[in-house]
């Protein structure tokens, strides 16, 4: 693999952030490596977000706004990816080493993107990784609980051979997931650390939404079933949810979803290879843990990996 630099690309897509934005932009103004570009794309805001951005935008010459038509209401989810790929249209994002889907609802430690990308130098494997979100409740920080095989949506930060390898985000619920299932498929690791240097503040709780953070709950219960998840293994993980915030009706919610989904029919990913290989990935890990099968699937998915490296020698 060709040596790279440390070009890196943030994009974020955004609608009515003026609460929370500031402190993401100032996070990123103090970062160790600072991006090449960031592109941040108004998803029709009408609150403060516009003119924030304006100032921003004056003062550094790397930040530009795109504005996107108001499509009239918040959107999570496909919402997002729509407004980030739209992004992606106004520039080429293969001049870069990197790139991050980043929102601005977060607070970011000072070194945050360059001990991403340090690790992913001596790693060349690492397609796509992130820290940890916490969020403040009654003075204390709470770990959002992101295991360490995925890297988190709020902050995905992509090595751009892997992004473009699994043709960018899906358009669909559950497609933060989903690039990590498919990254590890084609022999990538995708992973997150929860080390204190790459913890950051998550200002929304994920799993939020703009109708309550029940609604989001079950939305990624369906979402689950949507990505093609084991039942057994899923209904695991809602029993593991339930000893976190929301308690006890966080887990139904999430359970619900999916189980309402699976009863009234609804669709899956039409991915039908990904889909047999997130569910043998799930029931592997229902016997030796996550971790365990996590390191399984990397080590076997190493010859394909080793097929990739060979072609493009």
């Amino acid at each position: 693999m060709p040596e790279l630099s440390r070009k890196y690309l943030l994009v974020s897509p955004c609608r009515n952030e003026a609460e929370y934005m500031c402190k993401t932009l100032d996070s990123v103004l103090e970062q160790t490596v600072p991006p090449t570009k960031w592109l941040i794309i108004d998803d029709g805001s009408t609150d403060d977000t516009p003119t924030i951005l304006a100032e921003y935008a004056e003062k550094y010459d790397w930040i530009e706004v795109v504005t996107k038509p108001d499509r009239g209401h918040r959107a999570v989810g496909p919402g997002v990816i729509e407004a980030f790929h739209y992004g992606l249209e106004h520039l080429d994002w293969q001049e870069y080493d990197f790139l991050c889907k980043l929102d601005l609802d977060l607070d970011l430690p000072s070194a945050y993107f360059e001990e991403l990308m340090e690790r992913m130098e001596n790693n060349p494997r690492i397609g796509s990784c992130s820290g940890k979100p916490f969020f403040i409740k009654n003075g204390k920080k709470i770990s959002e609980k992101c295991g360490d095989e995925m890297s988190v949506g709020m902050t995905k930060f992509y090595r751009k051979d892997c992004f473009k390898e699994i043709g960018g985000f899906v358009r669909a619920v559950m497609w933060d997931a989903i690039d990590c299932h498919k990254s590890r498929q084609l022999g990538w690791i995708a992973c997150s650390w929860d080390d204190e240097q790459l913890r950051f503040e998550h200002l929304r709780p994920m799993g939020s939404s703009q109708k309550g953070i029940l609604s989001g709950r079950a939305r990624h219960g369906y979402g689950q079933y949507y990505m093609g998840s084991n039942f057994f293994y899923f209904t695991a993980t809602c029993v593991f949810r339930m000893a976190h915030p929301p308690y006890v009706i966080g887990g139904l919610a999430t359970w619900w979803g999916y189980f309402h989904a699976a009863l009234t029919g609804k669709g899956q990913q039409e991915d039908a290879e990904l889909r047999a290989f997130i569910r043998a990935y799930q029931t592997r890990a229902l016997f030796v843990g996550k971790a365990a099968a996590t390191a399984e699937f990397v080590d076997r998915q190493t010859t394909v990996w080793d097929a990739r490296e060979a072609k493009l020698a």
